[in-house]
């Protein structure tokens, strides 16, 4: 097995009795040796991937490297073209991807020592790595992945006990233990489609237009923007059909004032809870957004690889679009790779007003 160069020493040398499959690897320029050495050419003082589409140099004038640091000490720079330098940073991006999809397709939780190993990385390095490119330890990923399984299932299943068990858990106490956190509602509020569930709301204005607010006993659970009142709360009823609707509560007329200097002005910032209900996918997305610090931006694919899943950037795309919380969640941060602004919920118009607004 070669080695993974997350472990290897920066100084650490090539053996020679490695230089010729090296160099055969060169030749063939194979991707599978990306990350387990750099070659560098002495006639023009550059180091590259084993996969670098460069015409190939002659065989006299290479060098190997077991990182690329051992390269820029032996006084080679970076290749433009491949970027040699970013490879530690790929290996570390398809190592968590790759632990990513062993959490989805497991049922049963497995351990960081697991993880680890099948990765080829220690524990210690996988953990801060695991977190660094996803946000998340890789037990608040497992559990995230559980409860998104256990959404799924306790809309299905005959019974909630059949649903918990349905889901990987081993027994119904460990469970409930942390359920309410994990899905906004209680399992059986959940069940019967918010019934019994109390939401306070109000519709006031602001610079962008009408606005709704709403609130359960756990935070503010819908910040939403439009030209039509009526049609906000529509959807307000529409996402959560049989829960109680209660408006023209006095109280509520302050927190709906926070609410919108928080939209007028974002900087000031929200100190106040927040009951985000969605999938576990969903909520990965979310956190990521949240992220984003004012006036600044991200593409999609930005977000797709800070939650670990580079090619799920289309799935970010509606997990955007499918935001309760304006402005709170700022989905109007996320634009094309191209920089251009597509799509928003509550308009594109409104969209290009708030990042005018926040790059100020």
């Amino acid at each position: 097995m070669y080695p993974n160069v997350t472990e290897m020493a920066p100084d650490r040398p090539v053996k020679k009795s490695n230089n010729a499959a090296y160099l055969d690897a060169v030749r063939r320029r194979d991707s599978a040796f990306d990350g387990v050495f750099v070659y560098a050419v002495r006639t023009t003082g550059v180091y590259c991937r084993p996969s670098c589409a460069s015409r190939p140099a002659r065989p006299e004038n290479l060098s190997f490297h077991a990182t690329p640091a051992a390269a820029e000490a032996a006084g080679f720079r970076p290749c433009k073209r491949c970027k040699p330098d970013n490879q530690q940073a790929d290996a570390h991006q398809r190592a968590v991807e790759r632990a990513c999809k062993m959490i989805r397709e497991n049922e049963v939780p497995l351990s960081l020592a697991a993880l680890a190993k099948a990765v080829g990385i220690s524990p210690y390095h996988f953990h801060r790595i695991f977190k660094k490119i996803t946000g998340v330890t890789p037990k608040a990923f497992a559990a995230a992945n559980r409860a998104e399984r256990t959404n799924k299932q306790l809309r299905t299943a005959p019974t909630v006990t059949e649903a918990i068990y349905a889901a990987g858990f081993n027994s119904a106490s460990r469970f409930y233990e942390n359920a309410n956190a994990r899905l906004g509602m209680t399992p059986g509020e959940l069940r019967r489609g918010g019934d019994g569930v109390t939401i306070r709301f109000a519709i006031g204005a602001c610079s962008f237009g009408p606005i709704l607010v709403a609130a359960s006993d756990r935070g503010i659970c819908a910040i939403s923007l439009g030209d039509d009142p009526d049609a906000l709360l529509r959807d307000l009823q529409d996402r959560f059909p049989r829960a109680e609707l209660i408006g023209g509560d006095p109280k509520f007329e302050k927190t709906v004032a926070e609410i919108v200097g928080f939209v007028e002005n974002p900087r000031r910032g929200l100190d106040l809870p927040l009951d985000i209900r969605g999938t576990a996918f969903q909520q990965r997305v979310w956190e990521a957004l949240r992220a984003i610090p004012v006036g600044r931006t991200a593409s999609y694919a930005d977000i797709a690889k800070a939650i670990g899943s580079p090619a799920a950037h289309r799935a970010v795309a509606r997990a955007c679009a499918q935001n309760p919380l304006a402005v709170a969640i700022p989905c109007h941060r996320v634009v094309r790779k191209d920089g251009d602004v597509s799509g928003y919920r509550w308009g594109v118009a409104r969209k290009h007003k708030l990042l005018k607004r926040e790059a100020q």
